[in-house]
């Protein structure tokens, strides 16, 4: 065989070869990861772990190319187990136009006054928006405001790192903090600390700590891998 063929070959085999690490290190925890006890939260290929607001085992095409998918579903898709001061880590993408976010301390899970279980959590917001207010990816949803807006463009992936530990919550979107918020300045409902006024009829000080993290459909396709979870002292 020529060498010029044969250096091709080579070259191949070698993409290959890293095709098929960056695959097996997709929804997987690394040898250091598992030593500073992180846990996955979602495998890849199935659903267990996850279930509908009502408490009910979520139907297995959801689970997409290696993601998990909420739409189309009933207002989110449930990790089933309440959750108390972590790191929570994944990777997500949406697409064109895109409504979504991320729930934590989401408690209970049922509807209140009318309202949706929304209510009872905290979003952080993901959008197809290149601002960054109240509503774009990376805010508290009408809390508080990302410092900037430092999500990819429509179909790559993104990484962020949510840490909800006590009163203190903060945000990290692809290696850049965004936003912070501290529970304990958040006396009144419909109140912001600054006296500005927002949707939720909740004193954030009073809200739950502990409660479950919830990937929201709001009518469009965004996927969620890598999913993982490291708990706090």
């Amino acid at each position: 065989m020529p060498m010029i063929y044969k250096s091709l070959l080579l070259l191949v085999l070698l993409v290959l070869s890293a095709s098929v690490r960056a695959e097996v290190a997709l929804n997987a925890l690394s040898e250091k990861e598992k030593q500073a006890g992180w846990q996955l939260l979602f495998d890849g290929r199935a659903t267990k772990g996850w279930m509908t607001i009502a408490g009910e085992r979520i139907p297995r095409r959801h689970v997409q190319d290696g993601s998990l998918n909420p739409h189309p579903c009933d207002y989110m898709l449930v990790y089933d187990s309440p959750l108390e001061n972590y790191i929570l880590a994944l990777d997500f993408k949406i697409t064109p136009h895109c409504n979504s976010g991320i729930f934590v301390r989401t408690m209970p899970l049922t509807r209140r006054g009318g309202k949706d279980v929304g209510y009872n959590g905290i979003e952080i917001a993901i959008d197809d928006t290149k601002s960054a207010g109240y509503v774009d990816t990376g805010a508290f949803y009408d809390l508080v405001k990302p410092t900037k807006n430092a999500m990819k463009p429509v179909g790559e992936w993104n990484h962020i790192v949510i840490t909800s530990d006590r009163n203190r919550m903060s945000v990290v979107l692809n290696g850049e903090p965004v936003s912070q918020i501290d529970l304990d300045e958040w006396r009144e409902p419909n109140k912001r600390p600054d006296g500005s006024a927002h949707k939720f009829d909740v004193a954030y000080k009073d809200h739950p700590r502990k409660g479950y993290i919830g990937l929201q459909d709001h009518g469009s396709d965004c996927w969620f891998r890598n999913i993982k979870l490291k708990r706090l002292p």
